[in-house]
């Protein structure tokens, strides 16, 4: 895996992966998000990408996940996260709390290599809801 990262102006910065796709990553937030803003969403990221494999694998009809970040950091330099809490909430037809459950355990603590390798520094702690849509009975 590789990656470049290219200074624009001012705080801001251009990184590009091996694949091409390009970030504006801003220190003063102005373009774009900062780099620390970036950890916590990347974690986010990551661990909805396991929920929604996992769920469709268990045949589950999900229309929608998001996950909801809070992140507290130290007040001292440099000012690291000590905790992240990630509320998921996860929308679908006729959902399984408990596969929803599942998926969100198993990501946490089995596949989401972000938010695992950041559990080495951080509390990283969780939680989920499920919002049930309902089914259109159109003809």
């Amino acid at each position: 895996m590789q990656a470049t990262v290219k200074w624009q102006d001012g705080l801001c910065f251009e990184s590009t992966t091996e694949n091409g796709h390009k970030v504006i990553m801003d220190g003063s937030k102005e373009k774009g998000a900062s780099p620390m803003e970036m950890v916590m969403m990347c974690a986010g990221n990551c661990a909805s990408i396991d929920i929604v494999m996992i769920l469709e694998k268990a045949r589950q009809a999900i229309t929608g996940v998001e996950v909801k970040l809070e992140g507290e950091r130290v007040d001292a330099v440099p000012a690291i996260f000590s905790k992240i809490h990630m509320h998921f909430v996860v929308t679908g037809k006729d959902l399984s709390e408990k596969q929803v459950e599942r998926a969100v355990n198993l990501s946490m603590e089995k596949y989401c290599s972000v938010s695992i390798m950041l559990k080495e520094a951080v509390e990283i702690t969780h939680s989920f809801e499920t919002i049930q849509e309902q089914v259109s009975l159109e003809a």
